[in-house]
Parts: structure tokens; sequence; C-alpha cells
């Protein structure tokens, strides 16, 4: 194999670290700017070598197994905030800079970025392109909702740039949205700009546990409608274990302590607490270890407590052991599946139970997706089940990408 050679762009020969769900790149390019990024997918091009944009590679496990994968271009050299204007609350931040780092440098003016949780070591251009969201978006949306412009390289090598650094902007196409949780297979990202929010001065948590997925159903109906305002309702549910929700209360420590107070009364026996719950804004416990299928599941608020029972009745029947965790607010919930015994999930029941599950969701304006899992524990399921809007998705893959370099077969539909 001949070392691909590019012009002031590092690249080295892929190691079994740099795999994709199980396929090994030959290459791995490691440019460190917009321009560099450009040169590589036009490398590429000329090659016929297939790409997969990587991040910090928290989640580049997640989705299907490309098709085939050359070349895996490392983004983690794009880094830097590269403006912050305060007073407008906007940041133009490179795609490489991981989460953590990009908070810490907008805390210094009393900012931040509007997405929380498990996240931190992440990139923000991998949760842009996987459309990664945590316990606030309850209050400030998704990613998608803050992104307000971005830069991005082509499958042909040309940048290009949408948006703006206003947050009011409506000229053009907005096609910043449509690159967030596209999984790389649309463009590459090598620049962002987003709205941003300003630091609480105060932080509550009120957590209760109310016993039934209908009375969970009941309290946060009744949250979510009362003059309280959350910044977020999350539940946890651990196989077997006690249901239990937690609400985020956010702004002036006067005011969130008399809100606080409120909710507590509202929903009955309850605690108040200024710290998070251990289980707050974290993955499932099962996912912890290495033997759990890592599911998504989506359905409207109003049917949250008929999709959790859903979720118990599909592990009844299929004796598999079902660890929820997520946000009650929104109707998102991640789900680790391992078998009744705690061990892996068999691959028969896992498609049975993906099969109910989708029944469900979909009979409530939902989807399930599998999103990652050990080696060989996936196997024939369908991750991505029915999607509506498909062709349209293809014509936009075909336009951007008709070569089919950018992460082939990573998406819904193959795409």
């Amino acid at each position: 194999m001949m070392l691909l050679e590019l012009d002031k762009v590092a690249v080295s020969p892929a190691s079994a670290d740099d795999a994709v769900g199980g396929v090994q790149p030959d290459f791995v390019a490691r440019p460190t700017s917009t321009e560099e990024v450009s040169t590589v997918l036009a490398a590429a091009r000329e090659r016929n070598l297939a790409v997969v944009p990587r991040g910090a590679g928290t989640t580049l496990a997640w989705g299907a197994p490309p098709c085939r994968a050359d070349l895996v271009v490392d983004l983690t050299g794009l880094t830097g905030v590269v403006e912050h204007v305060a007073g407008d609350l906007v940041v133009v931040v490179r795609a490489g800079t991981r989460l953590t780092d990009l908070q810490a440098a907008l805390a210094g003016s009393g900012q931040r970025l509007g997405i929380d949780g498990d996240h931190g070591s992440a990139t923000i251009g991998g949760l842009v392109a996987h459309g990664l969201a945590g316990p606030s978006r309850l209050a400030y949306g998704t990613l998608r909702d803050l992104l307000i412009g971005a830069t991005f390289v082509r499958a042909d090598g040309v940048a290009a740039r949408t948006g703006g650094k206003v947050v009011k902007n409506v000229a053009g196409y907005d096609l910043g949205k449509l690159l967030h949780g596209s999984w790389g297979t649309v463009a590459v990202l090598t620049e962002l700009v987003f709205r941003l929010h300003p630091l609480p001065e105060a932080t509550r948590w009120v957590t209760v546990r109310p016993g039934s997925g209908e009375a969970a159903g009941t309290l946060a109906r009744r949250v979510l409608h009362s003059q309280l305002v959350p910044a977020a309702l999350e539940l946890d549910r651990p196989a077997g274990g006690p249901l239990t929700v937690s609400i985020l209360l956010e702004g002036r420590a006067a005011t969130v302590a008399e809100r606080a107070t409120a909710l507590a009364e509202l929903a009955g026996d309850a605690d108040i607490t200024d710290i998070a719950p251990p289980w707050w804004g974290r993955r499932p416990a099962g996912q912890a270890g290495s033997d759990a299928v890592l599911l998504r599941l989506t359905t409207e608020v109003a049917s949250l407590p008929r999709l959790l029972a859903g979720v118990e009745d599909a592990a009844l029947a299929t004796g598999l052991s079902v660890d929820l965790r997520g946000s009650a607010g929104a109707g998102s919930l991640l789900a680790a599946v391992r078998g009744g015994s705690g061990g892996p999930a068999d691959a028969s029941c896992l498609i049975e139970l993906v099969g109910r599950l989708r029944r469900y969701a979909g009979g409530l304006g939902g989807t399930v997706v599998v999103l990652d899992g050990p080696p060989g524990s996936i196997g024939d399921v369908d991750r991505w089940g029915p999607v509506p809007g498909l062709d349209l998705m293809r014509r936009i893959k075909a336009q951007f990408d008709p070569e089919r370099i950018l992460s082939p077969g990573r998406f819904v539909g193959g795409i």
C-alpha cells in the first residue's frame, strides 16, 4: 500500500483503533484548517477514496457501518474560538473544539452554549453532525436551533459558508439546519456560529418518584403547563427499579428558590437540591458496560406514559432488560438493552424488541433508532426503521455527494 501524500497535510497509515463500525480504513489525515480539509477532500474525490470525518470519536461507532472507509479525516486539529462577540451573544468556533473547552472559554464572560449532559469530551462538529442534545434542550432547543452559521467543505473539496454572525439572518437557504444530524454524509463541518445564553445565577433540581409512568406523564404535563418555566425535565428508570423524575430550574437566586418551593408543592413529596442527581445527563446505566445495545426512543410528549408502558411490555415479552433515561419534557429517551441475566441481548430477541418498540412509538408519533452496541450484537437489526422523507434525503445526498465518498452507508436508507 502506497502512502497517500497531500501537500501540507499530515497523513499516516491507519491503525486498528481507527476502524469505523468495524470497517478498517487505510489512512488518517489530520488537517488543521478549512483550506487543508478542502485539499484532503479534493484529493479523495480524485482518487475515489471514501472519507469518514472524525472528531473525538466518542460516538464514531454510532449509526450504521460505512459501506467503505478508505480515509478518516481527523478534525481534532481544528480547535479554538475564532470570534466571541459577547455583547451579541454569538461565538464562532472551529469544529474540532471539545465542548468542555468551549464552555470554559465562554464562562469568563458569563455565557455558555446551551447544551449539557454527558458530552464534554465530544467535539462541537461531532455534536452537530450527530444531532446530539442534553437535558436543557427543553429550554434552549437543540444545537440545530442554536446554529446560526457554518463553514463546511463539500465532497468535491469546495469550501462554502451558510448563515452569518447575527441571530437574525434570513438570506439564502439555511444549510446549517440540513447539516445538523446528517452524520457526515453531506459535507464536512469546519467552523460553526452559535447563539449563546447567559450563565444562570442559580440552579435547583426538584426530584420526585412518581410511582408509575402515568403519574410521571401527569406530573410532566402539570409542570410544563405551569408558570414555573423548567429548564429541563428528565426521567430515569433502571430495569426493575423505581421511576424518578427530576426538574431543573434556573435563573436569579431568589426567584429560583421560590419556584423550587412551588414546584415541590405541586409535585408532592419532592427533594430540592442545588446539585444534579448523579444520573443527570448521563447515558442509561446499562450502557456503562460493554454488553448493552443503545437505542434512542422518541414520542409526542403527551404519549410518554404509553411509550413507557410499551417498553415494559416489550421487555417482558422478550425477556430483555431495558434501562431508560432521558427527557420527559421533550419526549426523547435513551434505552440500554441487555439480556435478562445482565449479559448481551440475544440477537433474535433484540430484533423482536426493536420491532415491538417501533410499533408502539410509530403509533405515538415517534421513532426508535439503534445507535450502538458491542461488536456483533446488532447483526441484522434495522438501525433506523421507517424514515419519512427518505426520497428527498437521497436526492440531497446525490446533489451534494454524487460520487458517494462521504461516509457512504452511515445514515438512513444507506445514504
